[in-house]
Protein backbone atom coordinates (compact mmCIF):
# COMPACT_ATOMS: atom_id res chain seq x y z
CA UNK A 1 0.00 0.00 0.00
CA UNK A 2 1.67 3.20 -1.17
CA UNK A 3 0.13 6.09 0.75
CA UNK A 4 1.60 9.52 0.33
CA UNK A 5 -0.16 11.55 3.01
CA UNK A 6 1.88 13.45 5.59
CA UNK A 7 0.15 11.47 8.35
CA UNK A 8 1.38 8.21 6.87
CA UNK A 9 5.00 9.39 6.96
CA UNK A 10 4.57 10.87 10.43
CA UNK A 11 3.34 7.51 11.74
CA UNK A 12 6.19 5.64 10.01
CA UNK A 13 8.70 8.10 11.55
CA UNK A 14 7.16 7.61 14.99
CA UNK A 15 7.64 3.85 14.50
CA UNK A 16 11.37 4.45 13.98
CA UNK A 17 11.58 4.75 10.18
CA UNK A 18 13.90 7.75 9.80
CA UNK A 19 13.70 7.53 6.01
CA UNK A 20 10.00 8.36 6.26
CA UNK A 21 10.90 11.69 7.84
CA UNK A 22 13.27 12.24 4.93
CA UNK A 23 10.25 12.16 2.61
CA UNK A 24 8.63 14.93 4.68
CA UNK A 25 11.84 16.97 4.56
CA UNK A 26 12.00 16.55 0.79
CA UNK A 27 8.36 17.54 0.46
CA UNK A 28 8.70 20.81 2.42
CA UNK A 29 12.38 21.82 2.26
CA UNK A 30 12.04 24.27 -0.63
CA UNK A 31 9.21 26.23 0.91
CA UNK A 32 10.76 26.20 4.41
CA UNK A 33 14.01 27.52 2.94
CA UNK A 34 12.15 30.20 0.97
CA UNK A 35 10.17 31.47 3.96
CA UNK A 36 13.26 31.49 6.20
CA UNK A 37 15.37 33.23 3.53
CA UNK A 38 12.76 35.94 3.17
CA UNK A 39 12.95 36.52 6.89
CA UNK A 40 16.68 36.28 7.69
CA UNK A 41 17.72 37.63 4.26
CA UNK A 42 20.98 35.69 4.19
CA UNK A 43 21.37 32.42 2.28
CA UNK A 44 23.81 30.70 4.66
CA UNK A 45 21.80 31.65 7.73
CA UNK A 46 18.61 30.54 5.99
CA UNK A 47 20.13 27.13 5.28
CA UNK A 48 21.09 26.76 8.95
CA UNK A 49 17.70 27.92 10.21
CA UNK A 50 15.85 25.63 7.79
CA UNK A 51 17.98 22.70 8.92
CA UNK A 52 17.40 23.61 12.59
CA UNK A 53 13.67 23.76 11.85
CA UNK A 54 13.61 20.21 10.53
CA UNK A 55 15.70 18.97 13.46
CA UNK A 56 13.26 20.64 15.86
CA UNK A 57 10.30 19.15 13.96
CA UNK A 58 11.84 15.68 14.13
CA UNK A 59 12.54 15.99 17.85
CA UNK A 60 9.03 17.38 18.52
CA UNK A 61 7.11 15.10 16.18
CA UNK A 62 5.43 13.32 19.08
CA UNK A 63 3.87 16.67 20.10
CA UNK A 64 2.16 17.07 16.71
CA UNK A 65 -1.49 16.43 17.48
CA UNK A 66 -2.94 16.82 14.00
CA UNK A 67 -5.11 19.77 15.07
CA UNK A 68 -3.71 21.71 12.14
CA UNK A 69 -2.13 20.59 8.88
CA UNK A 70 1.38 19.21 9.28
CA UNK A 71 2.63 21.87 6.87
CA UNK A 72 1.21 24.64 9.10
CA UNK A 73 2.84 23.09 12.15
CA UNK A 74 6.16 22.87 10.31
CA UNK A 75 5.86 26.46 9.01
CA UNK A 76 5.23 27.61 12.57
CA UNK A 77 8.48 25.99 13.74
CA UNK A 78 10.44 27.55 10.87
CA UNK A 79 8.84 30.95 11.45
CA UNK A 80 9.77 30.92 15.14
CA UNK A 81 13.30 29.66 14.43
CA UNK A 82 13.78 32.50 11.92
CA UNK A 83 12.50 35.07 14.44
CA UNK A 84 14.89 33.63 17.04
CA UNK A 85 17.80 34.00 14.62
CA UNK A 86 16.81 37.58 13.82
CA UNK A 87 16.63 38.43 17.52
CA UNK A 88 20.02 36.79 18.13
CA UNK A 89 21.58 38.86 15.38
CA UNK A 90 19.83 41.96 16.76
CA UNK A 91 19.25 43.23 13.29
CA UNK A 92 16.69 45.85 12.71
CA UNK A 93 15.69 46.32 9.12
CA UNK A 94 13.27 49.00 8.27
CA UNK A 95 12.69 49.98 4.73
CA UNK A 96 11.54 53.57 4.39
CA UNK A 97 8.61 53.46 2.03
CA UNK A 98 6.10 55.94 0.80
CA UNK A 99 2.70 54.63 1.79
CA UNK A 100 0.88 56.61 -0.89
CA UNK A 101 -1.19 54.66 -3.32
CA UNK A 102 -3.28 56.05 -6.12
CA UNK A 103 -5.29 54.32 -8.82
CA UNK A 104 -2.93 55.62 -11.49
CA UNK A 105 0.07 54.14 -9.70
CA UNK A 106 -1.67 50.78 -9.28
CA UNK A 107 -2.51 50.67 -12.97
CA UNK A 108 1.06 51.61 -13.88
CA UNK A 109 2.50 48.74 -11.83
CA UNK A 110 0.00 46.21 -13.17
CA UNK A 111 0.56 47.28 -16.79
CA UNK A 112 4.31 47.26 -16.32
CA UNK A 113 4.24 43.80 -14.74
CA UNK A 114 2.21 42.56 -17.71
CA UNK A 115 4.88 43.98 -20.01
CA UNK A 116 7.69 42.01 -18.40
CA UNK A 117 8.31 38.35 -19.21
CA UNK A 118 7.25 35.70 -16.68
CA UNK A 119 10.71 35.03 -15.26
CA UNK A 120 11.54 38.72 -15.01
CA UNK A 121 8.22 39.38 -13.30
CA UNK A 122 8.83 36.57 -10.81
CA UNK A 123 12.36 37.81 -10.08
CA UNK A 124 11.11 41.36 -9.49
CA UNK A 125 8.41 40.15 -7.11
CA UNK A 126 10.98 38.03 -5.22
CA UNK A 127 13.34 41.04 -4.91
CA UNK A 128 10.52 43.23 -3.66
CA UNK A 129 9.49 40.68 -1.03
CA UNK A 130 13.12 40.46 0.13
CA UNK A 131 12.96 44.19 0.90
CA UNK A 132 9.97 43.83 3.23
CA UNK A 133 10.54 43.54 6.99
CA UNK A 134 10.97 39.91 8.08
CA UNK A 135 7.53 39.23 9.55
CA UNK A 136 5.75 40.91 6.66
CA UNK A 137 7.76 38.94 4.09
CA UNK A 138 6.75 35.73 5.86
CA UNK A 139 3.06 36.67 6.05
CA UNK A 140 2.94 37.68 2.36
CA UNK A 141 4.65 34.41 1.45
CA UNK A 142 2.28 32.29 3.54
CA UNK A 143 -0.78 34.07 2.12
CA UNK A 144 0.09 34.36 -1.57
CA UNK A 145 2.57 31.59 -2.26
CA UNK A 146 1.39 28.89 0.12
CA UNK A 147 -2.26 30.01 0.02
CA UNK A 148 -2.64 29.80 3.78
CA UNK A 149 -5.80 31.37 5.18
CA UNK A 150 -5.69 34.27 7.64
CA UNK A 151 -6.73 31.79 10.35
CA UNK A 152 -3.86 29.43 9.44
CA UNK A 153 -1.35 32.29 9.37
CA UNK A 154 -2.57 33.40 12.79
CA UNK A 155 -1.93 29.87 14.11
CA UNK A 156 1.53 29.73 12.51
CA UNK A 157 2.65 33.14 13.75
CA UNK A 158 0.76 33.29 17.08
CA UNK A 159 -0.74 36.62 15.98
CA UNK A 160 -4.44 37.40 16.18
CA UNK A 161 -6.43 37.13 12.95
CA UNK A 162 -7.06 40.89 13.06
CA UNK A 163 -3.33 41.52 13.44
CA UNK A 164 -2.60 39.25 10.47
CA UNK A 165 -5.15 41.17 8.37
CA UNK A 166 -3.57 44.50 9.35
CA UNK A 167 -0.07 43.22 8.57
CA UNK A 168 -1.28 41.84 5.22
CA UNK A 169 -2.83 45.19 4.34
CA UNK A 170 0.31 47.14 5.28
CA UNK A 171 2.58 44.62 3.59
CA UNK A 172 0.62 44.82 0.35
CA UNK A 173 0.93 48.62 0.38
CA UNK A 174 4.69 48.41 0.96
CA UNK A 175 5.04 45.69 -1.64
CA UNK A 176 3.11 47.80 -4.14
CA UNK A 177 5.48 50.73 -3.56
CA UNK A 178 8.53 48.49 -3.89
CA UNK A 179 7.18 46.88 -7.06
CA UNK A 180 6.52 50.28 -8.56
CA UNK A 181 10.18 51.23 -8.08
CA UNK A 182 11.52 47.87 -9.32
CA UNK A 183 9.23 47.80 -12.35
CA UNK A 184 9.96 51.36 -13.45
CA UNK A 185 13.68 50.67 -13.06
CA UNK A 186 13.50 47.42 -15.09
CA UNK A 187 11.44 48.91 -17.90
CA UNK A 188 13.69 51.96 -18.03
CA UNK A 189 16.69 49.62 -18.24
CA UNK A 190 15.08 47.64 -21.10
CA UNK A 191 13.78 50.61 -23.08
CA UNK A 192 16.29 53.27 -22.16
CA UNK A 193 13.39 55.53 -21.19
CA UNK A 194 11.00 56.12 -18.33
CA UNK A 195 7.34 55.27 -18.54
Amino acid sequence: MNQTTDQYYIEKTMQGDTQAFGVLVERYQDFIFTIVLRMVKNREEAEEVAQDSFVKAYESLSSFRGESKFSSWLYSIAYRKALDRIRQQKRSRTTPLMEERTEGNTELVENALDYLQGQERSAIIQKAIQKLPEEEAAIITFYYFEEQSVKEIAAITSLSEDNVKIKLFRSRKKLHTLLKHFVVHEITKHNGQAI
